[in-house]
């Protein structure tokens, strides 16, 4: 009973039957029961799936949100261009949810809180996103990169090569 108790107050307690394993400074912000089974549990390091496997905030590239059902989009990193991450998107994963709670807005507070700043970039055959975001735990800054289906795979790398380059010689603010 104690253990409950201190698992709540420290935002270590877990949907029953939820599989994963946190990690040991990750705590739970919002966690709900999808239909198909398993959990959706949001957490200080990324939205863990059915099947206990977690997303990192930095890779979902979009989240909505609507008739009971969260629709999910992450990105897989695809290539490295310098410091940058070019990433390519997976097909939409929809979780119709028995009672969403809090989850919906925790989602998106951290998808949103996650971007440091984003620049389009028009591209030959399409454009990109280049988009600074935090990683969850590590207390870093990555460049993501997200182009357009069509686009360049040599310009996008180039740009993103170019683009890291001239990051790692601006004077880091984020401490001040």
């Amino acid at each position: 009973m104690l253990r409950r108790f201190i698992d709540r107050v420290t935002g270590r307690t877990v949907p029953p039957g939820f599989e994963g394993t946190l990690e040991p400074d990750e705590y739970v912000l919002a966690a709900c029961d999808v239909k198909s089974g398993g959990h959706l549990v949001a957490t200080s390091l990324g939205l863990w799936l059915p099947g206990s496997r977690r997303v990192g905030w930095h890779l979902i590239s979009k989240a909505t949100w609507g008739e009971g059902a969260l629709v999910l989009v992450e990105a897989v990193e695809a290539a490295k261009a310098g410091d940058a991450v070019v990433l390519s998107d997976m097909p939409p994963v929809r979780f119709v949810v028995v009672n969403g709670g809090r989850l919906p807005d925790i989602v998106h507070k951290r998808v949103t809180t996650s971007i440091a700043s984003r620049h389009r970039q028009e591209l030959p055959g399409g454009g990109a996103w280049f988009v600074q975001r935090k990683v969850p735990g590590q207390g870093g800054i990555v460049l993501q990169v997200r182009p357009d289906p069509g686009t360049s795979p040599e310009a996008v790398e180039q740009v993103a090569r170019d683009v890291s380059a001239k990051l790692r010689l601006m004077p880091d603010t984020t401490e001040q």
